[in-house]
C-alpha cells in the first residue's frame, strides 16, 4: 500500500519532468542542460547526510534519477 508521502513524490516527478519537458520543447534548455539539471540533483541525494533509513532513502532517490538518466525516458529523447 503506497502512502501519501509517496503518492506526493510521484507527482512531484511527474510535474518535473513535464516541466523539464516544456523548457526543451520551447528551446528554452538544450537537453545537455537537463541533463545537468538531473545530475545535480541527484549528487545532492549522493552527498546528503543522515540516518542509516535516511541515507537508504538518499541513495533510492540518486538511484532514479540516474536511471532517469540513462534510461533515455522522455526527458532525453534521442
Amino acid at each position: 500500500m503506497s502512502t501519501a508521502s509517496e503518492h506526493a513524490g510521484q507527482a512531484a516527478l511527474s510535474i518535473c519532468e513535464a516541466l523539464l519537458l516544456a523548457l526543451h520543447d520551447r528551446g528554452v534548455l538544450p537537453e545537455h542542460e537537463i541533463v545537468g539539471v538531473l545530475r545535480d540533483a541527484a549528487a545532492s541525494h549522493q552527498n546528503a547526510v543522515g540516518t542509516d533509513l535516511e541515507m537508504a532513502e538518499h541513495r533510492s532517490i540518486a538511484e532514479m534519477i540516474n536511471a532517469i538518466i540513462a534510461g533515455g525516458t522522455s526527458v532525453r529523447r534521442l
